[in-house]
């Protein structure tokens, strides 16, 4: 029976709330880390990818980025890249100083913007032995024109506002991270506000805030430039349906990255987190998690 474990690490003086999963048996096992999306927590779906991986003998460790969810640090609702960004790192070195882990099988999973993430990290380290990303947010810039000029200006005045608010140390200006196209959120496309609520619990919504400023940091982030350094096996699973950003930029990561293999769904953002499509994502992955990190060896 595999065993969840509530823990914590430190990212920067910070503590970020954080649970690690055990397959059953002794270890030490092959792990990966869990990296979620733009304003998800712990309670978002992850569970489902907990219990595929440990159930196949592979850890893992799921946490909530700093200022968000069960994590601390102020103010909250501060989605800054080059945080989340050292959240990744420190995340991977918990995980990796665990003596139940083995050190030398360890990798990443990262899903919508948490793939931008796990990409970047993968880019930048040669010590990690796998990478799985699915509906993958990889280019910035794709993501903020993906409906056009209209949302970017309506988008400008909160975030100068926070920006002023921000230098003078007063209480942050905030906008929805997604809304109704039309509304001035960071995501307005047709379906995405529905399809972020089909991912939280009933009991615990995800909480709709971005300090208005972190937009700035969305828009210009890309995993582009770094998939040539990704040296660990990569997969990629797309949506084919993609409506948060095109598609076109994955695959531009896919065929710049040497290990990359890519696999497509018959699904938009949201619809692989669901039946049917989540079973095909999770024995994919799991297979591929299973060979890269040689469970079982």
């Amino acid at each position: 029976m595999t065993t969840t474990i509530e823990t914590s690490f430190e990212s920067d003086g910070t503590r970020c709330s954080a649970w690690l999963t055990y397959p059953e048996g002794s270890g030490p096992f092959p792990a990966v880390v869990l990296v979620h999306g733009l304003g998800a927590t712990h309670q978002m779906m992850l569970a489902q990818y907990e219990r595929a991986f440990s159930e196949a003998g592979i850890a893992t460790l799921a946490f909530d980025y700093r200022t968000t969810g069960a994590s601390a640090g102020s103010p909250r609702q501060r989605l800054a890249m080059r945080r989340q960004h050292a959240d990744v790192v420190a995340a991977v070195e918990f995980l990796k100083s665990d003596p139940n882990i083995d050190r030398r099988r360890v990798g990443l999973w990262g899903t919508s913007l948490g793939a931008m993430h796990a990409l970047r990290v993968a880019g930048e380290r040669d010590d990690l032995a796998a990478v799985v990303v699915q509906c993958p947010i990889v280019h910035g810039p794709g993501a903020a024109l993906r409906s056009g000029f209209a949302p970017v200006l309506r988008m400008t005045p909160p975030i100068v506002t926070d920006v002023m608010r921000a230098a003078t140390g007063s209480t942050r200006k905030y906008i929805p991270i997604v809304g109704a196209p039309g509304s001035t959120a960071v995501v307005t496309a047709p379906g995405a506000l529905e399809g972020w609520n089909s991912t939280a619990p009933r009991c615990s919504p995800f909480d709709n805030r971005i300090a208005a400023a972190n937009a700035l940091g969305l828009a210009l982030i890309s995993a582009k430039r770094k998939a040539s350094k990704i040296s660990a096996p990569l997969l990629i699973c797309v949506s084919s349906n993609e409506n948060l950003m095109d598609v076109k930029h994955v695959y531009d990561v896919a065929g710049a990255a040497p290990k990359a293999t890519v696999r497509s769904y018959d699904g938009d953002h949201f619809e692989i987190y669901h039946p049917p499509l989540v079973s095909a994502l999770l024995a994919d992955q799991t297979a591929f998690l299973v060979e890269a990190l040689h469970v079982g060896s």
